[in-house]
């Protein structure tokens, strides 16, 4: 067989006229070669076999043709006819063989199996192509389709039960029987479908896909027709889907979108898509079967059982649910869950108002109570509910009768079991998919419909349901139904037996206490089940946010059988998209909001946030709560301090002066007096005004990329703001000098000189200020710059540049907004780690825990010399109210233990980031103290990654991680959590951002993919 690159080159050009550079793709059977032309254009030239089938080659020409007359916009490649007209032109290869050649497009992209993330928007847009194909080739005819009799024909599949005996490990051989078993079952409903052309191998080397980092992801090739066959076109879906979901985290959910995209392209119905379940499993057995026979006819070729991996991988994962799947994959394509389930909805409409009453009573004038992520504070901690809280649930609703939503998103929801992954801020159950209903222990139950006990059970867990009954029910057409019936009294389990029957309006059960029921304050959980596949006698009776589709089609709202109407007990969570819009509608349009994709939060706890479906995000960004968010004694404080008085420094109160003290005694002898303001801008904008009014002169210096605020004066002094587009521009007293990044400024960490370097730069700032008459009012800095790129400045650098200030007659200020208050663990202040004293220390927003407070902290000389100028009031700054709220942040930072935390959590930070610095190269730098973070990401050439910082900024947020960016160039991740963040936390950072820099690495120029898969014919796709 040749494989002479140079002499298919010449074929190239005298059959087709293209000048091309031809370089070998991989390919099982034919010769397949990347033709890179003259004009620009790239082709895959495929020479087949001697002696390959005209038939099957044609086959695959005609019916590209044919796609492209039928859907042009579908992704596959033209067919290029050669200079006679010919697609499939007859030439003699270098030993005069005839061999049958045609030449296609190459379509742009890299594989699917190369390309990361595989997210369910992308895997939709799959759906939709394999559904528009299927469309597309339902007129399609040819000869070739139906001569074929091969393998990898899923209407075949069955061959593998004679050959199982080949797979030693009895539980995989029973595992693959079982498989095959279910295929038989379902032999007759395929057989029954219509047939026609397929594709029959969407695998995951045959899907191109287009799109990097920020870019949109779209399908941009659907390739190798070499295993057309005519089959069912849910053979096609089925197929796709067995690659879809291999390795993927969220397999069914990806599995779903698929289906959804396909159905959206070419409706399904339900008989077929019960379908896809086996068949997705019978593909996969095909394919293990046939390479392990294949490793036994090539005992040396490892690759062969190395595929295997991932499908084994797949079909042993006891965690997907199998059982549920006909209902998923239904309810993704909005079709109902079962066939009779319109039918059942029909039955409970048509005869709401005639059930007998749940408690005996009426319950259309019961009212309801909001136990929302939104509406309520239940439970205090979102990740454990103990027993005393449990029992109290709702109280504030009172003890008599009322109700809980159905749809309701909750926190109560507490137990690990509820998580569906490792962290706390992995997936989470959190969405009520029963109606409550609250009333005293002992209170009545009454059937509302006829029915037999389908399960009775005592489940004692903590927050679990207590004593349980299941009824099973019939429409009049003998569709069947479920109703549940949670935290019941457990004698219920010695009244009644699975087979009992149950008459309407019997009384059959008690509320539980909690004592009985799980530990909850007395109610029943009534839900509605259409389907018990895949659940069974266990429900669970909270469902995740993001398959509502699936649980509202198997749960339905159970409204009917109480005789409400559906709304009076829907929950609808407040709509993103409405605030959304009405924050662009009376808000200015700067106000910048995060992601591209805005997350909105609803309530905090600790170092996580919640938005209002109650999915949990980790807070690695937000230093305003410094000692956590919802901080239970910043809010008895803050409560307590209500109930009394605020008032402001105009009278006296101990809190004051209380907080000034505390203040003072962690910070050098010499700064004795405190000005409490609003905010860190607040209390730099008072700087400048002390260190005018002292030296009597207003120049001031202050490192490039800044920032100390929002109001004029603060912008000012904020090369941040002042540079940027629309910005007012650099005043004409201020002097900007470098940031000392060792990094990447002007001296670098192998130069031991380079603090005092950087220090010398003010030295030309300030001859400027004093050239323009203005003098040198102070120095002004983030003690570690962090807009300008969580900078930690080489030691010795502020003393040098205080000194040199000094000299000229200034102030030097220390803005510790970022820094402060323990952050950086080893140091309780910036300021410290440089060994410089300050004239001026400002704090803001931490000390305040989200409260507006912010403080100045300077020398007596100082303040005295402020003194001799206007009177200083700040209307609430060193309010009663603000000053407790600070005393407590500084109490709290010193009990909790939270600098020393933040020292062994920001330690383990480091470690786990430097560790993945050395595996990415997109990772330049690694820098930061405690928890004072920065990672600088760079581009090949080392450049600012400015795009590959926002996409991993945003596939963080993907992962339910909140960090930031910052620097000049926005290409730094910064990362600082509040104090309160655990070892679970930080090796949950370090996972996730090690599993996006890994999608970054993939966008690296595509490779020739290898195609060492067991059927293909080279497809030249990357």
């Amino acid at each position: 067989m040749s494989n002479d690159v140079e002499f298919w080159a010449r074929a190239l050009r005298q059959h087709w006229g293209i000048a091309a550079s031809l370089s070998r793709l991989d390919g099982e059977y034919d010769l397949n070669f990347l033709a890179e032309a003259a004009n620009g254009q790239d082709y895959v030239l495929k020479v087949m076999r001697p002696g390959c089938d005209a038939g099957l080659v044609d086959l695959q020409i005609k019916a590209l043709e044919h796609i492209a007359a039928q859907a042009p916009g579908l992704p596959f490649p033209a067919v290029i006819p050669a200079l006679d007209g010919t697609a499939l032109p007859e030439i003699a290869d270098e030993t005069g063989a005839p061999r049958l050649v045609w030449l296609q497009e190459r379509l742009p992209g890299r594989c699917y199996a190369k390309s990361t993330p595989k997210s369910e928007d992308l895997i939709l847009k799959l759906g939709r192509v394999l559904g528009a194909t299927g469309r597309a080739l339902q007129r399609f005819s040819h000869d070739g389709l139906h001569r074929r009799d091969f393998k990898w024909d899923l209407t075949q599949a069955g061959w593998i039960a004679n050959e199982l005996d080949a797979v030693t490990d009895p539980a995989r051989r029973a595992l693959l029987h079982q498989i095959a078993a279910g295929y038989a079952a379902i032999s007759d409903d395929l057989a029954g479908l219509p047939r026609q052309a397929i594709h029959n191998d969407a695998n995951d080397y045959n899907i191109l896909v287009e799109g990097d980092l920020g870019e949109r992801r779209t399908i941009s090739g659907l390739i190798d027709l070499g295993d057309m066959c005519a089959a069912p076109r849910v053979c096609d879906l089925a197929i796709a889907g067995a690659y879809v979901v291999l390795d993927h985290p969220k397999p069914e959910r990806a599995l779903a979108a698929l289906v959804r995209g396909y159905h959206a392209a070419n409706r399904l119905t339900g008989e077929e898509i019960d379908l896809i379940w086996p068949l997705l499993r019978m593909r996969l057995a095909v394919s293990v079967v046939n390479s392990t026979l294949m490793a036994i006819e090539n005992p040396g070729d490892p690759y062969v059982t190395v595929s295997q991996a991932p499908a084994w991988r797949f079909l042993e994962n006891g965690a997907v649910n199998g059982g549920l799947m006909p209902a998923r994959l239904r309810a993704a394509c909005h079709l109902p869950v079962t066939d009779g389930a319109q039918r059942i909805h029909a039955y409970l409409n048509d005869h709401r108002g005639e059930f007998a009453q749940l408690l005996g009573e009426d319950l259309g004038d019961a009212p309801l109570g909001s136990l929302s992520v939104e509406n309520s504070t239940w439970p205090r901690d979102p990740f454990h509910l103990p027993p005393d809280e449990a029992a109290r649930v709702g109280e504030e609703f009172g003890d008599g009768i009322w109700l809980g939503y159905y749809n309701e998103p909750r926190l109560i929801y507490a137990a690990p079991a509820f998580r569906k992954g490792p962290w706390k801020a992995s997936d989470r159950r959190t969405v009520h998919l029963a109606v409550d209903v609250f009333a005293p222990a002992g209170t009545t139950l009454y059937a509302p419909l006829s029915g037999r006990v389908e399960a009775v059970e005592n489940r004692d867990n903590h927050l679990d349901y207590g004593g349980v009954v299941i009824l099973h029910h019939e429409t009049p057409e003998g569709d069947p139904f479920y109703t549940l019936y949670g935290h019941l009294e457990p004698e219920v389990c010695d009244r009644l037996k699975p087979g009992d029957p149950v008459a309407q309006g019997a009384a059959f059960a008690r509320l539980g206490d909690p004592a009985q029921n799980g530990g909850w304050a007395p109610h029943v959980h009534f839900q509605l089940a259409l389907t018990t596949d895949g659940m069974e006698n266990d429900w669970p009776g909270v469902g995740d946010p993001d398959e509502l589709d699936l649980w509202h089609g198997v749960c339905p709202n159970p409204a009917a059988l109480l005789n409400l109407p559906d709304d009076k007990v829907f929950y609808r969570p407040t709509d993103k998209g409405a605030v959304l819009q009405g924050r662009r509608d009376h808000f200015g349009g700067n106000l910048s909001l995060t992601y591209d994709d805005p997350v909105m939060l609803v309530r905090g706890w600790r170092h996580h946030l919640f938005d209002e479906w109650g999915r949990p995000y980790l807070d690695a960004y937000n230093n305003v709560p410094h000692v956590g968010h919802a901080h239970p004694r910043i809010r008895a404080v803050a409560a307590d301090q209500l109930g009394r008085m605020n008032s402001n420094t105009r009278y006296l109160h101990p809190a004051q002066t209380a907080f000034a003290e505390k203040l003072l005694s962690k910070l050098p002898d010499h700064l004795q007096v405190c000005f409490f303001v609003n905010s860190g801008t607040e209390a730099n904008e008072l700087a400048l005004r002390l260190a005018r009014a002292h030296t009597g002169v207003r120049g001031m210096v202050t490192p490039d990329h800044g920032y100390h605020g929002n109001t004029t004066g603060a912008i000012d002094i904020s090369a941040y703001k002042f540079n940027k587009p629309g910005g007012p521009g650099q005043p004409d007293w201020v002097e900007l000098v470098e940031v000392a990044d060792d990094y990447r400024g002007s001296f670098r960490r192998d130069d031991p000189e380079r603090a005092r370097k950087f220090a010398d730069l003010v030295d030309p700032a300030i001859a400027a200020l004093e050239e323009k008459g203005h003098g040198v009012a102070g120095f002004i800095a983030e003690t570690f710059p962090s807009v300008g790129g969580q900078i930690i400045p080489p030691k010795g650098y502020l003393p040098a540049v205080y000194e040199k200030i000094r000299a000229a007659g200034g102030i030097c200020i220390a803005d510790e907004v970022q820094t402060g208050l323990g952050r950086l663990g080893e140091y309780y202040f910036g300021f410290e780690h440089q060994g410089a004293l300050p004239d001026i220390v400002v704090l803001g927003k931490p000390i305040g825990n989200g409260h507006p407070l912010g403080v100045l902290v300077t020398t007596r000389e100082i303040a005295d010399s402020f003194a001799r100028g206007p009177e200083f009031f700040s209307t609430f700054g060193g309010s009663t109210l603000s000053c407790r709220i600070g005393d407590e942040v500084l109490d709290i930072v010193d009990d909790e233990g939270l600098q020393d935390n933040a020292r062994l959590m920001g330690n383990r930070l480091i470690e786990g980031l430097r560790r993945i610095e050395s595996d990415f190269a997109c990772v330049g730098d690694v820098r930061g103290m405690g928890l004072f973070l920065g990672v600088e990401l760079v581009n090949s050439d080392g450049s600012e990654g400015t795009e590959i910082c926002g996409y991993v900024k945003n596939r963080m947020r993907d992962h339910r991680i909140l960090i930031g960016s910052e620097g000049p160039r926005d290409n730094i991740l910064k990362i600082r959590p509040p104090l309160t963040i655990e070892a679970e936390d930080v090796d949950m950072i370090l996972w996730a951002l090690r599993d996006v820099l890994a999608e970054v690495g993939d966008k690296a120029p595509a490779p020739v993919c290898d195609h060492g898969h067991h059927h293909h014919h080279g497809c030249g796709c990357c």
